[in-house]
């Protein structure tokens, strides 16, 4: 009798499988299974993560460049554009989560440039505070098909490191108790208030 596979052994099959890059499916080549297409997904967001905040302490990537609407649709394109056809391309269809397919435009755009105002005319966010609102905007709005999360908490790393003004920077320890962090980011779906996000997130040094 043949064992149920585990999801990691589970074939990638369907509209997913259609959704697949030519080029991601020539290297994983034969078969192509959710574990093998998982680590070519982590492979590619550690090369984009080193990429960006190499060029955020350098100073070529600001925290006014990262505030936009265009560069989380070109984060997302770059974190999965070798790998699925829909990179950076705004979902279609509609999910019980996030806002309709056709508000995602210019919901992100004017919720993105809202945060940007406040961070510049106010004083009351820290840039701790700050880079878990646009997370938590962000994975409101859920603008992607897929890859909302990764998306986000890599942009909330960006633009915490962006706005620190210490030799030693932090970025988001994102090991977390999953149910009480779903819980919060409901809860900022009604209170639109970062703070208490903010306090659940801990932060940890940005290794060399």
């Amino acid at each position: 009798m043949s064992l149920t596979p585990g999801y990691g052994e589970t074939p990638v099959d369907g509209d997913e499988l259609a959704a697949l890059a030519p080029a991601a499916k020539d290297l994983l080549g034969g078969e192509v299974t959710k574990a093998a297409v998982y680590d070519l997904e982590q492979a590619l967001q550690e090369d984009t993560a080193e990429a960006f905040l190499i060029a955020v302490l350098d100073g070529s990537l600001t925290v006014d460049n990262l505030l936009t609407d265009q560069f989380v649709r070109d984060l997302h394109r770059r974190l999965y554009a070798d790998i699925w056809l829909w990179a950076g391309i705004f979902r279609k269809r509609e999910l019980n989560i996030g806002v309709a397919p056709e508000n995602i435009a210019v919901e992100l755009r004017n919720s993105i440039e809202t945060i940007r105002y406040r961070w510049e005319h106010t004083v009351d966010w820290t840039p701790h505070q700050l880079g878990v609102a646009v997370h938590a905007e962000t994975v409101r709005v859920h603008p992607f098909v897929d890859g909302n999360g990764r998306t986000t908490r890599l942009l909330a790393d960006l633009v915490f490191a962006a706005t620190q003004e210490t030799e030693h920077l932090e970025i988001y320890d994102w090991d977390l108790d999953k149910q009480r962090y779903i819980e919060l980011l409901r809860d900022y779906d009604r209170h639109r208030d970062p703070r208490f996000l903010a306090d659940f997130i801990r932060t940890q040094y940005l290794e060399s």
